[in-house]
């Protein structure tokens, strides 16, 4: 702590966890230590190893969601929980509790409502080359579709405000939470920040709940959903094209044919040329009317964002040097 600091933080820390008894005992013991102040939530998804009782006995407060998913326990958190600023991480140790601080340095210096910590070394385990692989696809893809404010859409450890907590939805009900957290972040122009950690590995016997096709297939559903609620005008006009395109296929053997004998001798082919014509524009004008309503639903979001009361530490006067009379600003305390 520093001394004499003008704030005081409430730290929460929330682990969703299913079936994670071997490590849990270590993650809630390592956040206890390097955040000694704050309340740590273990919010356990039906588990059926033990790992309830093994994180109570750790020290943590356990809560049970009965819903299946990791976004479904996140909704639960946000709801649930009060803080200023908030810690996730996950209950199988690869990410490291010391590096909660790093995160929280970050969020308070640069006054940001999310930071990230991309993850170091995600490649480097020989079992994770599927999910590595998969990793680097999505993490292109998403730039290419909703911007170029992140650089790792999968990492659980992330460090939140208020703000962003009280005013994040919280729509999917699995591991594609993290990729809903990140849009959310990019079409509301939140401040956001991330740091490289390290990313360790899990202890033998632990094993991932991830599918990499299975999972990966409910994240990639969820990237066209998104792109639809966020992006109508580019996710309808692609596929206004794509009719257009069809229709034009289908139009220019009959158009050749009609330019040079004045008939029409496929007239099936050019009423159906027609028709993908007429839903191509059916669509585009969907397109545009569904992207005035993105923009308003954007607008009232923002709204509904800034009309949550900013934690006191944001109004607070940070800097990186020294003041005039040659002291270093102080930084909150972290306390409960």
């Amino acid at each position: 702590m520093t001394e004499g600091s003008p704030v005081a933080l409430d730290l929460a820390v929330l682990l969703p966890c299913y079936n994670e008894a071997q490590t849990i005992s270590a993650v809630v013991t390592g956040f206890k230590s390097s955040l000694p102040g704050a309340r740590i939530y273990v919010y356990d998804n039906n588990s059926t190893d033990g790992t309830a009782l093994r994180a109570l006995l750790a020290g943590a407060t356990v809560v049970r969601e009965r819903r299946q998913g990791k976004g479904n326990v996140v909704r639960r958190m946000f709801a649930d929980i009060d803080a200023d600023v908030y810690i996730m991480a996950d209950g199988d140790g690869t990410y490291s509790p010391n590096d909660a601080q790093k995160l929280i340095d970050t969020l308070l210096s640069e006054r940001a409502d999310m930071v990230v910590g991309t993850r170091r070394g995600v490649h480097a385990d020989a079992g994770r080359q599927g999910h590595a692989f998969g990793n680097r696809i999505f993490n292109v893809l998403y730039r290419t579709l909703f911007g170029t404010d992140f650089t790792d859409i999968f990492s659980g450890y992330r460090a939140f405000s208020r703000r962003f907590a009280k005013s994040f939805p919280a729509l999917s009900a699995g591991f594609e939470i993290e990729t809903e957290m990140s849009v959310h972040a990019s079409r509301l122009k939140l401040p956001i920040c991330e740091i490289e950690l390290d990313y360790g590995r899990r202890p033998e016997g632990s094993h991932s709940k991830l599918s990499t096709f299975r999972d990966g297939a409910k994240i990639l559903w969820m990237f066209a959903m998104l792109m639809k609620e966020t992006r109508p005008f580019t996710f309808f006009g692609a596929f206004s094209g794509l009719f257009m395109l069809a229709s034009l296929v289908f139009m220019a053997p009959v158009l050749a044919e009609y330019f040079e004998t004045g008939l029409v001798m496929r007239m099936p082919t050019w009423v159906l040329s027609m028709a993908l014509m007429m839903i191509s524009f059916l669509v585009f004008s969907a397109g545009l009317i569904l992207d005035s309503l993105a923009r308003a639903r954007n607008e009232q979001l923002r709204m509904h964002y800034v009309t949550l009361p900013a934690n006191a530490w944001m109004l607070t006067e940070f800097s990186t040097g020294a003041d005039t009379d040659g002291h270093m600003p102080k930084q909150p305390d972290v306390a409960a």
